[in-house]
């Protein structure tokens, strides 16, 4: 499969200026996935002046039509699952579980956007001020950007976008590099579900020109705000361009989820919810379990248990009935290669797996021993790897849960749910959840994370502070008294 794409702009598909394209490679095969136009800083300038148009009259559209439309964009995306998990495993090298979840939980995110549209509320404020009528209003803001990574390319596609869109926004989104074909496909789905033309802009772009597509997007005296989902490293250098036009960003970035396991935990769950915590797309998730916390009591049976579970993950090609496929280029394997190297020269034990020597498929692979002063005990490996990491009790589980600049995911099993719960609050992350994986996704939920893996939230009604202006109004006494 070879694709040629356009940039999307008023529900048309455009070229770049002077005609750019460039070329998505397989990662399995190498051969050409995608060719799609390679934007530059003009480029972006049409998308947005495009949906600053389409503002006007998009933020003045009522809540009830927004919604139908979402709806049905909704239904047109799921319809297309089957295209999305033949692109996807060209494009990025999962497997097609993986793409099917993606649009099912993308549609169920347009569907909650849908019925957001009439929860923006304000509220009425008592005064002092004699005569006065005072309210707080929430308002669509603008056109806003969404910058959308490639690893959950359609769940994160909707997300950068379909609350801003069901609040009476509009946005330009910034496909990834790495799969421009989905990202565009989310966009055409989009035309066909109805959505009016400058809505939703998507522009496409080439790895050599991405910071000039960047720059453009945060400089544009007419864009308001940013969200942005990927590694912290890029989120730092967006929030700190925003900040000097004192734009607000909405910033979901890396992670290192650790799973605790107490003493009394229930071993065998725990085991199968790290397996699908740390591998589920190839541990290509920000929230994938990557550090797993063992009280030394049971860590020789979970250590057991969890590298047979491993070893009957089966790696192949994409495109076969396996749980692991390809990760998406074989930087990924270099890196986790280096850090498992590390770890096993500084006394870690490899239990299961191994990073191939050559191409994009690897083992699920587990790193036992795990102390502080190996890279992988720190680093995010973002990648079929995860370690174990042995301690004395609870307190020293907490300790060792929190000595991550990361906070996005985690878990924690215990069969005593009041003190896991007392532990869960306890570790400093946006999310936690007691006997469950930490990966975990629902439409509805406020999703988000702390200290390196960001700020602001996701999901449901707590996103529509993120894509809202709160204003306060009020309605006075024309023949009111001054002072002077």
């Amino acid at each position: 499969m070879e694709m040629d794409l356009g940039l999307l702009i008023s529900n048309e598909s455009a070229p770049a200026s002077g005609g750019r394209t460039f070329e998505r490679l397989n990662p399995v095969t190498g051969d050409v996935a995608t060719r799609a136009a390679a934007s530059v800083a003009s480029d972006v300038d049409r998308a947005v002046r495009s949906c600053a148009e389409a503002f006007k009259s998009w933020s003045e559209t009522g809540p009830t039509e927004r919604r139908a439309i979402l709806n049905k964009c909704a239904d047109v995306l799921e319809a297309n699952t089957p295209k999305f998990i033949e692109i996807g495993q060209q494009e990025t090298g999962g497997t097609a579980p993986w793409y099917g979840f993606n649009a099912m939980l993308a549609s169920r995110m347009l569907r909650e956007a849908a019925s957001m549209t009439t929860q923006i509320k304000g509220e009425i404020i008592p005064s002092d001020k004699p005569g006065t009528f005072a309210m707080g209003i929430r308002q669509p803001i603008g056109v806003l950007v969404g910058m959308a990574p490639w690893n959950a390319p359609i769940i994160l596609g909707v997300r950068s976008f379909a609350m801003a869109v069901a609040c009476g926004n509009t946005v330009v989104m910034k496909a990834s590099e790495k799969c421009p074909a989905l990202h565009r496909l989310i966009g055409d789905c989009m035309v066909e579900g109805g959505l009016p033309a400058g809505v939703l802009n998507i522009v496409t772009h080439s790895a050599e020109d991405a910071a000039e597509v960047v720059n453009a997007l945060i400089d544009h005296p007419l864009t308001k705000r940013i969200n942005f989902t990927g590694s912290t490293r890029v989120g730092q250098i967006i929030a700190e361009r925003a900040a000097k036009h004192l734009k607000p960003c909405l910033l979901e970035l890396g992670g290192k989820a650790p799973l605790v396991v107490l003493e009394d935990g229930d071993i065998q769950a725990a085991v199968n919810a790290a397996g699908f915590g740390a591998f589920m797309n190839q541990g290509q998730i920000c929230m994938s379990t990557e550090k797993i916390v063992l009280v030394e009591a049971i860590a020789d049976a979970f250590a057991e248990g969890f590298a047979e579970k491993a070893k009957s993950l089966v790696a192949g090609q994409p495109s076969e009935q396996v749980p692991l496929g390809s990760v998406v280029d074989r930087e990924t394997i270099d890196h986790v290669k280096v850090l498992i190297e590390d770890a096993v020269a500084k006394g870690a034990r490899v239990i299961a797996g191994g990073a191939p020597e050559v191409g994009t498929i690897m083992p699920a692979t587990v790193v036992d021993h795990v102390t502080p002063e190996m890279k992988i005990y720190s680093a995010e490996s973002f990648g079929p790897v995860t370690t174990l990491v042995r301690v004395k009790d609870e307190e020293e589980a907490i300790t060792v849960a929190n000595d991550t600049e990361y906070g996005l995911s985690a878990a924690v099993f215990s069969r005593d749910t009041r003190r896991a719960l007392e532990v869960a609050k306890r570790i400093e992350s946006g999310i936690c959840h007691v006997n469950g994986p930490t990966v975990g996704d629902e439409a509805q939920m406020p999703f988000g994370g702390i200290k390196a893996s960001g700020y602001g939230r996701f999901g449901g009604s707590a996103a529509i502070n993120e894509f809202t202006e709160l204003r306060w109004i009020t309605v006075e006494d024309p023949d009111q008294h001054y002072p002077i």
